[in-house]
């Protein structure tokens, strides 16, 4: 009997003189009677229960704030099932653990809509509503992309997401030199406040938000897009939407800049000031990871330097005296959804639970909205291919899939033949059905993290983000973003990180289907999208109207104006608004910068 031996133990244990004490071969350990037992495994088990209480106290008090906001904001059914009638619950948990493992849960891996934000950013995600789809378009003329707009709109879009040319990119008029041969191509041509007009002509901008993808000359077309507002009736403080405004990762990776990175900051902090108190619903920047993917980084890459970046945008905002509250929560991410499918669901959790750190820790936010991370995804477009194009469906899919999993906020699907050309109005619509479907089909969206919990996913959540915060501390080192990005470091790396991806594409060890396996050969054309080789002369002769047409006195006085403020130390958002009220064109505006600021030259690595 094993009480009876530990009595006996027990009683000889305590009846040994020191000497025999002394000779044991062990440290001498008190041995419990077997009272004494039942008194041991009695408190451990309540230890025990009270420790399994505090975490389910947590999640009763999550229940609770989550039932008081769903009472405002009601979820998209009253209740959810499966085919089969089993009950789909808001939110899976931990049955049962031990002390480390729910302190571990508790810490890193938490509830919806609360730090550390691991789960996602709200109480009950895609059961409250879907993610915004927000399809990518832009091409040709403004009166052609408002057609696509409200064509996609129609189809169950649910925002807009603007593609400008590169003359308008990098601040250029479509009568440039520089211009020709480019404009309209890869975006729509933006010149003046009357594209901007036409842009979104019958599109209610209180009814609807608008991403921009533009950078370098982000304050003028945000400007542009204000005065739009104005016309409509549209109060400033009625527009949604975001401006990328993310100059450090056109300098790592994209290579739309303008200005150098001291006057480039200066004006992505005056829009953080200015929109706070004017424009309080507009994303201010979309810290950007997904070009950073395109060029080659790694997911750890994509996530450390995308968080670094944003870190030296918080830096500079708050030497700028702006308090990390007021502007914390309007920042906002763009990354991109690559193809490994499990290590991009990682990616996006590690992601937020970093950023929510960073935010709490780093910088003393106190406002929980400052701690998250929220973001928009577009599929890879580097994983698409020339070969086989209707394949780029599915590995559209498996991406979206991903970006949906991870907790997106809006989401772009690619097109198919984007490898080739713009996207067809027929290809735009399958990649807008693909969201529709994951959404209103799959199921995926009916409960809040469905892959929380998961070894696999959870491990790779916690590698990542340790990996990534290695790259972060490196770059804290050597003095921040702007310095490593000067000195090559994140260049270097994602050079060196793409050059290790292609040979393995080359050699095979890689596998891209269509491609260097699979094959199909004599493959017919597909029906591509085609941009009016005309273009650039239409458009010029439309800019010599217009310029014909407003006050040349108004124009040149607001821009003297802007010329001194950039000269000072002023915001100029009220002066480039006020330029681009007198119909001053994106070129005349940013060349009035760039004879104060310069423009930017790298160096050679």
């Amino acid at each position: 009997m094993v009480v009876a031996s530990l009595r006996l133990e027990v009683s000889e244990a305590h009846d040994v003189g020191p000497s025999i004490r002394r000779a044991l071969p062990f440290p001498p350990v008190r041995i419990l009677t077997p009272d004494a037992i039942i008194e041991w495994v009695t408190a451990g088990w309540e230890r025990g229960v009270r420790r399994v209480s505090d975490f389910e106290q947590r999640y009763e008090e999550w229940e609770k704030k989550t039932e008081q906001t769903v009472k405002k904001r009601p979820e998209r059914k009253e209740s959810f099932v499966t085919s089969s009638g089993i009950v789909v619950r808001r939110l899976y948990v931990p049955r049962c653990g031990d002390k480390k493992e729910l302190k571990r849960y508790m810490e890193n891996v938490g509830f919806p809509g609360e730090y550390p934000f691991t789960r996602g950013v709200q109480r009950t995600m895609y059961r409250g509503r879907f993610w915004t789809m927000r399809q990518y378009a832009g091409f040709g003329t403004a009166e052609e992309t408002n057609r696509r707009f409200r064509y996609l709109l129609e189809q169950g879009q649910t925002g807009l997401s603007t593609a400008f040319d590169l003359p308008t990119q990098i601040g250029y008029d479509s009568d440039h030199p520089m211009a020709r041969g480019e404009v309209g191509k890869v975006g729509v041509a933006i010149s003046s406040l009357a594209d901007m007009e036409q842009l979104f002509d019958g599109i209610p901008l209180d009814k609807v938000t608008t991403s921009m993808t533009i950078n370098a000359p982000a304050a003028v077309l945000l400007a542009m897009y204000i005065v739009v507002g104005e016309k409509q009736g549209v109060p400033s403080e009625k527009l949604g939407g975001t401006t990328q405004n993310d100059i450090l990762k056109e300098y790592v990776a994209r290579g739309t800049y303008i200005f150098p990175p001291k006057p480039s900051m200066r004006l992505i902090t005056d829009i953080f000031a200015y929109c706070s108190e004017k424009v309080p619903q507009w994303n201010t920047i979309s810290i950007s990871g997904y070009h950073i993917r395109e060029a080659g980084s790694t997911a750890v890459q994509e996530v450390a330097f995308t968080l670094a970046n944003a870190i030296a945008y918080v830096e500079a905002a708050v030497k700028r005296g702006l308090d990390v509250d007021t502007f914390g929560p309007r920042l906002s991410f763009f990354f991109n959804a690559h193809n490994h499918f499990f290590e991009e669901i990682a990616k996006f959790r590690a992601a937020r639970r970093l950023w929510a750190r960073i935010m709490r820790e780093r910088f003393g936010a106190k406002n929980p909205k400052s701690w998250q991370l929220r973001f928009h995804t577009q599929t890879g477009g580097s994983t698409l291919t020339a070969q086989q194009p209707d394949n780029n469906i599915v590995r559209v899919t498996i991406q979206a899939l991903a970006a949906v999993l991870g907790g997106t906020q809006s989401l772009h699907t690619n097109s198919r033949d984007e490898a080739l050309a713009l996207p067809t109005e027929e290809s735009a619509r399958i990649a807008l059905r693909t969201q529709q479907i994951i959404a209103f089909e799959s199921g995926v969206a009916d409960t809040v993290d469905p892959l929380a919990g998961s070894y696999y996913v959870e491990e790779l959540t916690d590698e990542i983000e340790r990996r990534a915060m290695e790259y972060i501390e490196k770059i804290d080192e050597m003095g921040g973003a702007v310095q490593a990005i000067e000195a090559g470091y994140m260049q270097r790396e994602i050079r060196d990180a793409a050059y290790r991806t292609q040979m393995a594409v080359e050699n095979g060890e890689e596998i891209v289907v269509g491609v260097n396996a699979f094959r199909v050969e004599d493959e017919p054309e597909p029906e591509l999208l085609r941009v009016d080789p005309r273009l650039g002369e239409r458009r010029r002769k439309e800019l010599a109207d217009l310029r014909a047409g407003r006050s040349a006195a108004e124009v040149e006085t607001a821009l003297a104006r802007l010329k001194e403020a950039a000269q000072g130390t002023d915001n100029l958002m009220p002066y480039i608004v006020d330029a681009v009220r007198g119909y001053a064109t994106l070129g005349e505006i940013c060349g009035v910068l760039r004879d104060v600021f310069g423009e930017y030259r790298p160096a050679q690595w």
